[in-house]
């Protein structure tokens, strides 16, 4: 069956083909994915009754809180009975997913490794799951991205972690988001799509070092410091990481703050 298509009375599919046994209106939505936790509560306020802790945006969100997005507590989420929960494959774990279908809760996947993807998934999330008309903002959002990266293309390194480093590799939402604005990421050709890296390897064949503030916290004076002469861009991770509303940002501030490295 098309995941795209549930008429006749099939079940609607998730973007990995598993059927969603929805009961009706979705009126209640845990959200267990920061960047869908935005976006709902952008777009459809109202619905959501729960998130992680680590669902940060909008600020004044006002739910109940779930604990993490590797640590949900099941149990709560099962006791309220709510008539979505939203994940997604990378940031949750399978575990907690088929536990909570077990218990009666429909449960919807997404699958997002690129912008395009990002772009299609919410979109399903929006009309099919939750039944309502995709947003504006998605719309602006996608015009936004569809301009080509600029060139030369720089070779950059993005770490999201240290002590042992990890940084960007393939197949990764940031990956694709990072080559649009014109970023080829020298790590992309290893197995892994979050690989460790020695710290030699870390500055090998790197024009230029992006240093993000989330999950790792990098500062000015926590980072650069691992990349003497190789100029260093400290941006803004949710405009690099999340998708959703801040897509209609990212590009933007992304560039700007790609133009104005500095030398450790």
């Amino acid at each position: 069956m098309d995941p795209t298509s549930w008429s006749n009375g099939a079940e609607p599919l998730d973007d990995l083909g598993a059927p969603v046994a929805l009961r009706g209106p979705v009126r209640r939505v845990v959200s267990l994915v920061p960047s869908l936790t935005e976006s709902i509560a952008v777009s459809c306020p109202g619905l959501l009754a729960g998130a992680t802790d680590w669902c940060t945006h909008p600020p004044d969100l006002r739910v109940e809180r779930v604990r993490g997005t590797k640590n949900p507590n099941v149990r709560r989420i099962i006791d309220m009975v709510p008539d979505l929960v939203v994940c997604n494959q990378e940031e949750n774990r399978r575990i907690d997913v088929d536990r909570l279908r077990a218990a009666g809760i429909p449960v919807w996947v997404t699958r997002i490794r690129t912008v395009a993807e990002a772009f299609s998934s919410l979109e399903r999330l929006f009309a099919v799951a939750l039944g309502v008309a995709p947003p504006e903002w998605l719309g602006r959002a996608e015009a936004e991205w569809a301009a080509p990266p600029p060139e030369p293309f720089r070779n950059a390194v993005i770490p999201i972690w240290r002590d042992p480093w990890m940084v960007v590799g393939r197949d990764t939402f940031t990956a694709d988001l990072a080559h649009r604005l014109g970023l080829r990421l020298v790590h992309a050709d290893r197995p892994d799509r979050y690989p460790k890296v020695s710290p030699p390897e870390l500055t090998a064949g790197v024009d230029l070092a992006v240093l993000p503030d989330e999950p790792y916290v990098f500062t000015e004076t926590d980072g650069p410091e691992a990349f003497p002469g190789i100029p260093v861009a400290l941006v803004e991770g949710r405009s690099l990481t999340w998708y959703g509303p801040s897509l209609t940002t990212a590009r933007q501030l992304l560039t700007t703050q790609l133009a104005h490295p500095f030398r450790a």
